[in-house]
């Protein structure tokens, strides 16, 4: 069967059961190649690269090396001081400053040079030499002059393009065709934007050139300059080096850059990929990219991947890494005084596990995995629990510490307000208060898509009676959550007069929306005439009305990336149940003006919650390009792209809130959906693991909705990961009590 009708056939059994026809494209979780990073230290810079039969070569400090596993180890059989590599003729070509030395298989022969060898290449099917004394043609195991030095002798490049020999000095370009040299009519359009040109490389029909503002272009006899504006991440660069994909890297000053046949480019940089920014060579093997650099190399392995694949092993990143905890997600922290990795146990433990709750039921609805729907059941359970240990009815908790356990509790609340930790008269538990709309948004949102797709039975039934529990809680406290001082909540209030507080003016469009959807919710659930007339009080008191503009764009002081996340939070249930066409107008335009405002980020949660509801178009290209582009390695490194080129807004978005451009997780690292693609500059230094639990809820909702068609592929190896490996490579296993039976 071809895959469109597969495609096809997928959509039209989704989309029935929520009654919507579908105008976008579903993207096939092909196999595409997934980078994996590694760094290789060095105590000097690491100047030149070449992989010849299986090995890479580097030159460091002036030595020969080869890469031995994550170790460079001396070059039997060469001595001198080498500065350059190059890889022709099934030979890799060590350059010292007087003589050319070529391994051929694992003979060493030493080829004497008149003057100091610049370059060499192969032309015409011969190895042709550059030194300070003029240009060499190697003719059996001797180097032959083919003309002397001079004036248009000086050269710093050369290069077989064209049937010509192509020669660079600076901002001037000229060749040699076999019989003379030719000037005049080599550049007959256009010129370099400076004299500092640093490499040169031909592919296919043109000529690239590395400079310090940017990338020249000769095709035929013009010549093109390539920078910023053009995509290019940054313009000093340094060297370039022929991919294995049909690709080119290009070095910089500041990383590297991968120019793919597509014609995107693909930045990368330290410390996630490389040991230091400044780069001076790179070389590829077949799948391995290699980047030398002042502090040793970085290697990029590609290897090939599905999504579905990496669901599988962000799965069990969690388990090995100790991110789960008493049917909880939780962020990991370095503690470097004993040098260790430990759970946070944070301000919204539910909510971040909500995520995954979301996830575990998309799977099972998709793929009708056992081991989904018990995971989905053992953290919803793990949510109510939140709601039962805190002994005021409807009342749940943010985050429970097991008394002694070891691990990082949360020491502040959000906004800056003090932590209020709560003992069980038991002793065996902290529970943490101040609960706010983040907790309660996750709670609906994750309730709801547990009770329509995994509970039976029971089940059901305490999921209706969780979110009526956190409804009538609400209702009866005037629209907010009281705590233990009976008081509300700092972030939890819904009420009239918090909407016409300073606090509470600029929150009354986002707060509207949630506490609309939790009656809407509640009653699609329950059924029960008190959710009813709870929501027609909200309306009545035109709480819809504020719904439309919830997303604040201005003051820029105001705008608040989390609150994005809460919103789409919300939007799902009620986007999801609310059928008067009066509301739902209002809440449509309020959802089509707040994806207007997000696709920039290309989000796949806000993606796919938006395609998913509406059946519009939700640029789901670009939203698996962000999942595919998500780093197997979860430690938040520090980034930086204030510095770069391209700071430009890509065609066909406009930046309404905050921020210039969209930055790739490879270019950022992962985050949790809270955080901005657009923000530039970020990371934790190396010191936080990230959950993947926002990633796997994208995917597997994205298949949920057909908008992620199934691999094609039937290899298992494309599919899954070797699991059940014993290994123990964060925190260490949590051993405190166990989570009290649920009645």
């Amino acid at each position: 069967m071809k895959v469109w009708m597969i495609i096809f056939l997928i959509a039209l059994t989704v989309f029935p059961s929520i009654g919507i026809s579908q105008a976008w494209t579903p993207v096939v979780d092909e196999v595409y190649l997934q980078e994996v990073g590694r760094q290789v230290a060095t105590d000097s810079p690491v100047s030149s690269l070449a992989f010849y039969q299986g090995t890479l070569y580097a030159i460091s400090g002036g030595k020969l090396f080869k890469l031995d596993g994550d170790e460079l180890v001396p070059k039997e059989g060469f001595e001198g001081l080498a500065n350059r590599l190059k890889v022709l003729q099934d030979a890799l070509w060590v350059v010292t400053n007087g003589n050319l030395h070529r391994l051929k298989g694992d003979e060493w022969s030493v080829i004497e040079a008149e003057g100091n060898v610049i370059d060499l290449c192969e032309h015409l099917g011969e190895i042709w030499v550059g030194t300070s004394a003029g240009i060499f043609r190697l003719q059996g195991g001797t180097l032959e002059k083919a003309f002397g030095g001079g004036r248009r002798g000086s050269f710093q490049n050369l290069a077989s393009f064209n049937e010509s020999l192509y020669f660079l000095s600076g901002n001037r370009m000229v060749l040699f065709n076999g019989k003379g040299f030719e000037w005049e009519n080599v550049i007959e359009w256009g010129q370099f934007h400076t004299r500092e040109t640093r490499d040169v490389l031909p592919v296919g029909n043109r000529l690239i050139v590395a400079t310090n503002r940017g990338l020249a272009e000769l095709r035929g006899t013009a010549l093109t300059m390539v920078g910023g504006k053009d995509g290019l991440p940054y313009e000093d660069t340094t060297c370039l080096a022929p991919g294995f994909d049909n690709d080119l890297w290009i070095g910089t000053t500041h990383g590297a850059i991968r120019s793919t046949q597509e014609g995107d480019y693909h930045y990368f940089a330290g410390p996630r990929w490389l040991p230091n920014n400044s780069v001076h060579a790179i070389a590829c093997s077949p799948d391995t990219t290699y980047i030398g650099t002042d502090n040793g190399i970085g290697v990029i392995h590609y290897e090939p991947f599905t999504l579905q694949k990496k669901a599988e092993y962000y799965d069990r990143h969690l388990e090995e890494w100790g991110q789960k905890r008493l049917g909880f997600v939780h962020k990991l922290e370095w503690k470097s005084d004993k040098n260790e990795w430990v759970r946070e146990v944070s301000d919204n433990d539910a909510g971040w596990s909500t995520h995954y709750l979301a996830a575990m039921c998309f799977k099972y609805a998709v793929t009708g995995d056992p081991e989904a729907r018990a995971e989905a059941v053992n953290y919803f359970n793990s949510l109510k629990w939140t709601e039962e240990i805190s002994s005021i009815d409807g009342f749940p908790a943010r985050s429970i510490w097991a008394v002694g356990e070891k691990g990082h509790q949360a020491e502040g609340g959000s906004g800056g307000f003090a932590a209020e930790w709560h003992r069980t008269p038991d002793d065996k538990w902290e529970w943490k208060g101040d609960t706010s709309s983040d907790e309660t948004d996750a709670h609906y949102y994750a309730t709801s898509i547990f009770h329509d797709l995994v509970a039976v039975g029971r089940e059901k039934e305490r999921a209706k009676e969780h979110l009526e529990e956190i409804s009538d809680h609400l209702i009866d406290n005037g629209w907010t959550l009281r705590d233990v001082d009976g008081k509300p909540t700092v972030w939890a209030r819904w009420d009239p007069e918090y909407f016409h507080s300073d606090r509470g003016f600029y929150a009354r469009g986002l707060n509207g929306l949630e506490i609309l959807s939790y009656m809407r919710t509640t009653l699609e659930l329950s059924g029960d005439s008190r959710f009813e007339n709870a929501y027609q009080e909200l309306l009545d008191m035109n709480y819809h009305k504020e719904v439309i503009r919830q997303k604040l764009t201005f003051p820029p002081g105001d705008i608040f990336h989390s609150d994005d996340r809460l919103a789409f939070y919300a939007y799902y249930p009620l986007m999801k149940y609310e059928d008067d066409p009066y509301l739902r107008s209002i809440y449509r335009r309020s959802f089509e003006r707040s994806w207007e405002i997000e696709r920039i980020e290309r989000n796949p949660w806000f993606n796919f919650i938006y395609g998913g509801l509406t059946g519009n178009d939700c640029e789901a290209e670009e939203a698996v390009e962000h999942l595919r582009d998500w780093p197997l390695d979860l430690v938040n490194h520090s980034f930086q792209n204030s510095h770069r080129d391209d700071l430009y807004t890509q065609e066909g978005y406009t930046p309404y809130a905050d921020g210039v451009r969209y930055f790739s997780p490879r270019e950022r690292g992962p985050h949790r959906w809270t955080d901005s693609s657009l923000r530039p500059d970020g990371g934790s230094g190396g010191n936080v693991v990230v959950d993947p639990s926002g990633w796997l809820d994208a995917y597997w909702m994205g298949r949920y909705f057909g908008i992620i068609a199934a691999p094609t592929t039937e290899d298992p190896k494309l599919l899954t990961v070797e699991k059940d490996r014993g290994l123990n490579l964060g925190a260490e296993p949590y051993d405190g009590p166990p989570r009290p039976e649920l009645d």
